[in-house]
């Protein structure tokens, strides 16, 4: 795994001096950031310069799996301990002793598995499921997430004293839209990259004209976005063209379903909301009332599926970031007509 951590912003040369300073301390570690700014990259960088090296490097998605199933994967059981039981198995917390445990997406973990987690750090040891034996806890925890968990703790989603707990160190990595000193570089070590993994295979290189687009673009999926968009212009194409679809998505069309020319004139915005003010009797119905409800209507559409479309159809995670109830997301979905792709993950 490629973890070289490309920048020269202000941020990226901070958080390479905290790593410097961190990383044989072993002290509980916060790394924060939007999703694909490489969180987890941070982390392996702590781990390679600590003195843990060569010991367990265990890592645990929080947001993957329900409760009961990340309490077990994290603390582990005794044979028995529930039906399918059938022998012990050691969890994260044994398998990472002496080495790091890396908690991803910490602001989704549910308050009950909070305070477990709480308990096993202030007193240094834990129980796996059915057992009354105690094993002692002696790995280096570092969580990641994209939450900002001191909101999170004021609104009663995440526990103050594990916040405290966890929060010994923070490391904050901002997104790439405020590094774009970063950009090109970033770009020359992933062209670089991919040059060498895909060795044999006949690659094009992003022209500078390219490079320039790529380099003035705001990035909503951060390096994640950009390491994608690389890889499909080296294999796919070199052109502007190609680089527009890519980064705005597919082609316009006009209303009648061919694609849109030059020549189009966008419409008007009564007509957009389906009012054709060149008709009188449609003046009736120009009502403000009316009007204000096709607007929020189309504006509620656009921006969930936006949310829906960047977190991966992740339910869950959209209701966080648009600051809604998981009913109220499902009803919107379906009262708008938000259609999701062919074929999506089922993802909660």
């Amino acid at each position: 795994m490629d973890s070289t951590i490309i920048g020269v912003s202000k941020n990226i040369q901070r958080i390479r001096e905290l790593i410097d300073q961190v990383a044989d301390t072993g002290l509980n570690t916060v790394v924060y950031g939007e999703t694909g700014v490489g969180k987890e990259l941070v982390v392996q960088n702590l781990y390679q310069k600590s003195n843990r090296i060569g010991k367990p490097f265990v890592k645990v998605n929080c947001a993957a799996l329900p409760d009961t199933l990340l309490e077990s994967e994290m603390f582990g059981y005794e044979q028995g301990a529930f039906t399918g039981a059938e022998r012990r198995r050691r969890g994260k917390f044994e398998q990472a002793s002496g080495g790091l445990l890396f908690l991803d997406e910490i602001g989704d973990m549910s308050l009950p598995l909070q305070s477990k987690l709480l308990h096993v750090l202030q007193g240094g040891d834990f129980s796996p499921l059915g057992s009354e034996k105690t094993v002692k806890m002696g790995a280096w925890v570092i969580a990641a997430t994209n939450h900002d968990l001191e909101t999170d703790m004021v609104n009663g989603d995440f526990r103050e004293d594990l916040y405290y707990r966890l929060s010994t160190i923070k490391i904050h990595i901002e997104p790439l839209r405020k590094r774009p000193d970063d950009i090109p570089y970033l770009i020359d070590h992933y062209v670089k990259t991919y040059t060498a993994q895909f060795d044999g295979k006949q690659l094009l290189t992003p022209s500078q004209q390219v490079i320039d687009k790529l380099a003035a673009y705001h990035w909503p999926g951060n390096v994640r976005e950009l390491q994608n968009v690389l890889k499909r212009l080296m294999i796919l194409g070199n052109g502007e063209d190609s680089l527009d679809d890519m980064l705005m998505g597919p082609p316009a069309r006009s209303r009648d379903g061919e694609l849109a020319t030059v020549a189009d004139q966008p419409p008007s915005t009564a007509e957009f909301l389906g009012f054709d003010l060149h008709k009188p009797q449609d003046l009736e119905s120009l009502s403000l009332k009316k009007i204000k409800k096709k607007a929020m209507d189309h504006v509620e559409k656009e921006v969930i599926s936006y949310v829906l479309e960047k977190t991966g159809w992740n339910r869950s995670k959209a209701t966080k970031v648009l600051n809604i109830s998981y009913k109220t997301l499902l009803y919107k979905i379906k009262d708008l007509g938000i259609e999701p792709p062919e074929n999506p993950a089922d993802k909660s």
